[in-house]
């Protein structure tokens, strides 16, 4: 974040923006899944993906990382994130994308207790720890848990959560391990998508054998969009949020990507929604907010103003 931040109205319509495209990326992803088996989904997405934040990286004067080691460590979070792509592909074959965008908002959930038990790099608070509660009881509304917990709706859905929880667990392993040693978002982005297109170059035609060759102009445009614009330059955009806002400001793409997958999925592919999903959504939601201290549970305390 620079000294001088800029005002409102410039950073704020980027913040928005970038959690309309995240939004609407679960649109792309249900599009792209229709002719398409999801681990080609998530090699076109990385792939054109990576090769966005190239182009920018080549624009801006950043560079790939050259350490070994480096690339070791990048390739975690790289596997990860394809894992998450291919799982929300998989997810949304059976469920409607609004609700694997209600599912992408638990991401936080699982990044705290990872963030505190396996890399320790947060402690649990009070707050903490009510959050996580309220977050994880938000789930089983979206769920419907009342209703009984089977079919290929609920394998959809667990589907989605699991991606969110490798998102929960790539990011405190960047946090820990990648981030020391590299400066530069842009190369961090580029060394994981680069590894993700790597493994999944050779993971899709051992699963899905030869890709497709007779895909419609929309499906190939889906996947294309996915990659460079929901995933590259996304990533630019967010890098930037946070330089000029600071992490905690720009983390609220959070909140407001999810309404968008919501509102996307209802107007243009006509899904339907059940009232307790954005209802289990908003829980969810709230509780993401108590546990990263967006909101007090108490009363804030009195500021000492020196005699």
């Amino acid at each position: 974040m620079t000294s001088e931040q800029p005002p409102v109205h410039v950073w704020l319509p980027w913040l928005v923006g970038l959690a309309a495209i995240w939004g609407c990326s679960f649109l792309f992803i249900s599009v792209g899944v229709s002719e398409l088996h999801p681990t080609y989904v998530t090699l076109g997405r990385v792939s054109s993906g990576a090769l966005a934040v190239l182009v920018i990286m080549g624009v801006t004067g950043h560079r790939l990382p050259r350490d070994p080691v480096t690339w070791l460590h990048l390739a975690v979070p790289g596997l990860l994130t394809a894992v998450a792509f291919t799982l929300f592909g998989f997810g949304e074959q059976r469920i409607p994308s609004l609700l694997a965008g209600i599912w992408n908002g638990t991401t936080p959930l699982v990044t705290l207790p990872a963030a505190v038990l396996l890399f320790r790099t947060e402690r649990f608070s009070a707050a903490k720890v009510i959050g996580l509660v309220l977050g994880f009881g938000g789930t089983l509304v979206v769920l419907g848990a009342w209703q009984g917990l089977s079919g290929s709706g609920f394998t959809g859905q667990m589907m989605c959560f699991a991606a969110a929880s490798c998102y929960g667990i790539a990011i405190p392993y960047q946090q820990r391990y990648v981030a020391p040693r590299v400066d530069s978002d842009l190369a961090v982005s580029a060394g994981q998508l680069l590894c993700a297109t790597a493994v999944m170059a050779i993971v899709a035609p051992l699963v899905a054998g030869p890709p497709p060759t007779d895909l419609s102009p929309k499906v190939i445009g889906s996947v294309l969009t996915l990659g460079a614009v929901g995933t590259g330059i996304a990533l630019a955009i967010h890098a930037r949020n946070i330089r000029w806002v600071g992490g905690s400001t720009a983390s609220y793409v959070t909140y407001l990507s999810p309404m968008f997958a919501i509102a996307v999925g209802i107007v243009v592919l006509g899904e339907g929604v059940h009232w307790y999903q954005p209802v289990g959504g908003a829980v969810i939601l709230l509780g993401v907010a108590i546990a990263q201290g967006k909101l007090h549970l108490g009363p804030r305390p009195t500021p000492v103003v020196p005699a």
